[in-house]
């Protein structure tokens, strides 16, 4: 049974990223790179109290993407998961999370570091992470445990060719499995 929901833009997303292909890929591959939430001026008092959190979470469409396949190669494996499995651009509801550290609020102005969103991404919500209610006590990334540390950061950051792998190789694949 498929619903559907009417979302609003909360304001939108500038970043320096242009192209998706030179994107970093999560957050963490974005390390220093600053963007902006450009917030609709009906919503800043909205911000009130956001100032004293270190980091939030970015809720927003990636409008850029397109519907994919349910089974597709993520960034940093070379074999095919779910999409439920993997962080995959190309969703059935093409919704991105970020985990970003807050620099400043200037008015309807959040800038923030660990842009890996395209810039003109429509922001949908902003929920400030809580250390002691989002940390869960044992965590594990499933198949992200078996990744290098170091190659992930090579292919997730997007300025470096990976030594052990080519970049095509490990490239998402928009083709299902057969």
């Amino acid at each position: 049974m498929l619903n559907t929901l009417e979302l609003h833009s909360l304001g939108l997303i500038r970043t320096p990223h242009k192209d998706f292909d030179d994107t970093p890929i999560q957050p963490c591959f974005a390390e220093g790179i600053r963007g902006e939430i450009h917030l609709d001026p009906a919503f800043v008092e909205g911000l009130e109290g956001l100032e004293s959190f270190s980091h939030v979470f970015l809720i927003y469409h990636l409008h850029r993407a397109v519907r994919g396949p349910l089974r597709v190669k993520p960034f940093l494996l070379n074999e095919f998961k779910g999409i439920f499995a993997c962080r995959y651009p190309h969703r059935p509801n093409a919704l991105g999370l970020s985990l970003v550290r807050v620099v400043a609020i200037e008015g309807a102005r959040v800038i923030f570091e660990g842009a890996d969103m395209l810039d003109g991404t429509p922001l949908l919500d902003i929920k400030p992470y809580y250390p002691n209610a989002d940390r869960p006590d044992a965590p594990w990334g499933g198949w992200t445990e078996q990744l290098d540390p170091e190659e992930a950061r090579r292919i997730g950051s997007r300025q470096t060719e990976s030594p052990s792998a080519s970049r095509n190789g490990l490239q998402p694949s928009p083709e299902p499995i057969p």
